[in-house]
Protein backbone atom coordinates (compact mmCIF):
# COMPACT_ATOMS: atom_id res chain seq x y z
CA UNK A 1 0.00 0.00 0.00
CA UNK A 2 1.59 3.50 -1.20
CA UNK A 3 1.44 5.80 1.75
CA UNK A 4 0.89 9.37 1.45
CA UNK A 5 4.64 11.33 0.52
CA UNK A 6 5.89 15.17 1.75
CA UNK A 7 7.28 15.74 -1.22
CA UNK A 8 6.27 18.47 -3.24
CA UNK A 9 4.65 17.20 -7.02
CA UNK A 10 5.33 19.78 -9.87
CA UNK A 11 3.04 19.45 -13.60
CA UNK A 12 5.09 21.10 -16.54
CA UNK A 13 6.17 21.30 -19.79
CA UNK A 14 9.19 19.43 -21.31
CA UNK A 15 11.42 22.34 -23.40
CA UNK A 16 14.69 19.73 -23.28
CA UNK A 17 15.43 16.07 -23.94
CA UNK A 18 19.04 16.21 -25.62
CA UNK A 19 20.90 15.20 -22.30
CA UNK A 20 21.17 11.16 -21.58
CA UNK A 21 18.47 10.19 -18.69
CA UNK A 22 17.86 13.71 -17.96
CA UNK A 23 14.47 16.64 -19.01
CA UNK A 24 14.44 20.37 -18.40
CA UNK A 25 10.72 20.68 -17.31
CA UNK A 26 9.46 24.38 -17.57
CA UNK A 27 6.58 25.02 -14.86
CA UNK A 28 4.41 28.49 -14.82
CA UNK A 29 2.63 29.99 -11.71
CA UNK A 30 0.83 33.21 -11.05
CA UNK A 31 1.46 35.52 -8.50
CA UNK A 32 -0.73 38.74 -7.58
CA UNK A 33 2.09 41.67 -7.80
CA UNK A 34 2.33 43.09 -4.31
CA UNK A 35 1.47 47.10 -5.65
CA UNK A 36 -0.09 46.62 -8.85
CA UNK A 37 -2.80 44.14 -7.53
CA UNK A 38 -2.29 42.48 -11.14
CA UNK A 39 -1.53 38.32 -11.53
CA UNK A 40 2.17 37.88 -13.28
CA UNK A 41 3.42 35.04 -14.71
CA UNK A 42 6.24 33.68 -13.21
CA UNK A 43 8.04 30.22 -14.74
CA UNK A 44 11.15 28.28 -13.23
CA UNK A 45 13.25 25.22 -15.09
CA UNK A 46 13.99 22.22 -13.31
CA UNK A 47 16.15 19.37 -14.16
CA UNK A 48 14.55 16.05 -13.81
CA UNK A 49 15.33 12.81 -14.14
CA UNK A 50 13.59 10.71 -16.82
CA UNK A 51 15.13 6.67 -16.45
CA UNK A 52 14.26 5.18 -19.72
CA UNK A 53 14.35 8.36 -21.68
CA UNK A 54 10.78 8.36 -22.99
CA UNK A 55 9.72 12.21 -22.75
CA UNK A 56 9.96 14.15 -25.85
CA UNK A 57 9.65 18.22 -26.07
CA UNK A 58 6.24 19.44 -25.79
CA UNK A 59 4.62 16.47 -23.22
CA UNK A 60 2.82 17.64 -20.28
CA UNK A 61 4.76 15.45 -17.28
CA UNK A 62 4.58 15.76 -13.34
CA UNK A 63 7.91 15.53 -11.53
CA UNK A 64 8.54 14.77 -7.49
CA UNK A 65 11.11 16.01 -5.40
CA UNK A 66 13.91 13.41 -4.72
CA UNK A 67 17.03 13.04 -3.38
CA UNK A 68 20.01 15.26 -5.33
CA UNK A 69 20.85 12.40 -8.34
CA UNK A 70 23.10 14.83 -9.91
CA UNK A 71 24.93 18.48 -9.36
CA UNK A 72 21.82 20.12 -10.68
CA UNK A 73 18.81 17.13 -10.77
CA UNK A 74 16.55 17.03 -7.47
CA UNK A 75 13.34 15.68 -9.59
CA UNK A 76 12.07 12.52 -10.39
CA UNK A 77 9.73 12.17 -13.26
CA UNK A 78 7.04 10.58 -12.54
CA UNK A 79 3.93 10.43 -15.23
CA UNK A 80 3.88 11.92 -19.12
CA UNK A 81 0.04 13.02 -18.03
CA UNK A 82 -0.13 13.97 -22.29
CA UNK A 83 1.96 13.53 -25.26
CA UNK A 84 3.27 16.16 -27.43
CA UNK A 85 1.15 16.81 -31.11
Amino acid sequence: MAEKSNKRTIKGIVISDKMDKTIVVKTERLVKHPIFHKYVRRHAKYKAHDEKNQCKVGDTVVIIESRPISKDKRWRMVEITQRAK
